[in-house]
């Protein structure tokens, strides 16, 4: 195939998720390339169309230029180039890697190469309206993994009218966010929603016939009836291309403070990038690092020293007025070590419950549900990694107010 060279642009992004459109939105003469046949959008919200809540051009990010549909297949370091799979052919003066991320397949019997019909990943928006077509009042869905993305997916197929089972492998919901007790709070939420949970639950295999899904076989012989499975088992960093391309790859592409890789001309942002030896694989973090690399490439003085991040979460109720919404919020570090200072307080009749774990004279962590009032003032506390005042009473951390 003959091949054509671009010389349109000196900065060239690959992928066009919400890092490398929020990039393309600041940096000028810029090449954006995405896989994804449709224009950047907001990842946070696929839950929401999938409960039919919005329609998918509703979390359409503003508008960016970007060559849609196109893979990079190859990075030539040497001659600064990059070869797609349409045989195109661009350079670059400066190269970002906003590959993003792959959602974690587990090694379960029945699931091949090729998934079964019913089978779905939850990562895409393609991903979210084949599964968004295939839901209808009644059927029979089982979602694999208890994390922030499985809940998520589990309260909009219940929205959707589905029979929906969660199952966790671990001990409680949301293990990355989550104390036990808010856990459990979240999980009486879910079956309130009419999902069924199940917890220290290990999945073995897929259970076909036709080559469609029809159970999810447990590790004790049980089987959960499914004509739909969910496999939302986590994310991994997408480094093939950096890796063939000989850059440094840990868990994902190494990045310094100013995300440039082990090639000066190369910088990575977003879930693909691994700054001081982390891989948030939020959206927040990305964000912030787009920014920063904006700077970055526009010749100003910027640094990226890591993001401090909050999980926010709104799991809604059903159309039923006597199921009312759920607001969750997680900070930090809520597992308390040897010698913190943890302060709760629950509110039965509010429906609210708040934890923070306090380290020395700084806040470690904190998850609050139902009321979230105070949530400003303990995050932005957090945030700063500020001492707190030594006359402020631990328990005013609580109030509506933060005690500030």
């Amino acid at each position: 195939m003959r091949t054509r060279t671009e010389n349109t642009a000196q900065v060239v992004v690959i992928g066009a998720g919400m890092a490398g459109a929020r990039l393309a939105a600041k940096v000028p003469d810029v090449t954006v390339i995405g896989e994804e046949s449709h224009a950047p959008y907001n990842r946070v919200l696929l839950a929401e169309v999938l409960a039919g809540r919005y329609p998918a051009d509703v979390i359409a990010l503003p508008p960016a230029e970007v060559r849609r549909g196109v893979r990079v297949v190859r990075i030539d370091r040497a001659d600064r180039l990059v070869h797609c799979d349409d045989g195109s052919v661009v350079r670059y003066g400066r190269l970002v890697l906003a590959t993003g991320s792959n959602p974690v397949l587990p090694p379960l019997r029945g699931l091949g190469n090729t998934m079964p019909d019913g089978v779905h990943a939850f990562r895409t928006l393609d991903d979210c309206l084949a599964l968004r077509a295939s839901v209808r009042p009644g059927v029979s869905a089982v979602v694999i993994g208890g994390g922030l993305l499985g809940v998520s997916a589990a309260r909009a197929l219940a929205e959707c009218g589905a029979q929906v089972v969660l199952a966790q492998q671990g001990e409680h919901l949301m293990e990355r966010q989550l104390d036990a007790e808010s856990a459990g709070l979240l999980r009486r939420h879910l079956e309130s929603l009419g999902v069924e949970v199940h917890t220290e639950c290990r999945v073995r295999g897929l259970r076909c016939a036709d080559g469609a899904v029809r159970a999810v076989e447990l590790a004790d012989g049980y089987e959960l009836a499914a004509e739909i499975t969910v496999l939302a088992c986590g994310v991994r960093p997408r480094t093939g291309l950096a890796q063939a391309a000989g850059l440094e790859v840990r868990k994902g592409v190494v990045v310094d403070d100013e995300l440039r890789t082990s090639d000066p001309y190369i910088h990575a942002v977003g879930d693909c990038a691994e700054h001081r030896s982390t891989v948030y694989g939020l959206a927040g973090p990305a964000l912030e690092q787009a920014d920063v690399l904006a700077e970055v490439l526009a010749g100003r003085p910027a640094r990226y020293d890591g993001t401090r991040a909050l999980t926010r979460l709104t799991l809604n109720g059903p159309a039923d007025p006597g199921t009312g919404s759920l607001d969750l919020a997680a900070f930090g570090d809520s597992r308390p070590l040897p010698g913190d200072d943890v302060i709760r307080l629950a509110d039965a009749t509010r429906g609210a419950y708040r934890t923070v774990v306090v380290r020395g004279d700084r806040l470690a962590g904190g998850v609050l549900l139902g009321d979230l009032a105070a949530v400003g003032t303990l995050a932005r506390t957090w945030q700063d990694d500020e001492p707190l005042p030594a006359e402020t009473s631990l328990l005013h951390l609580l109030t509506n107010d933060g005690g500030f």
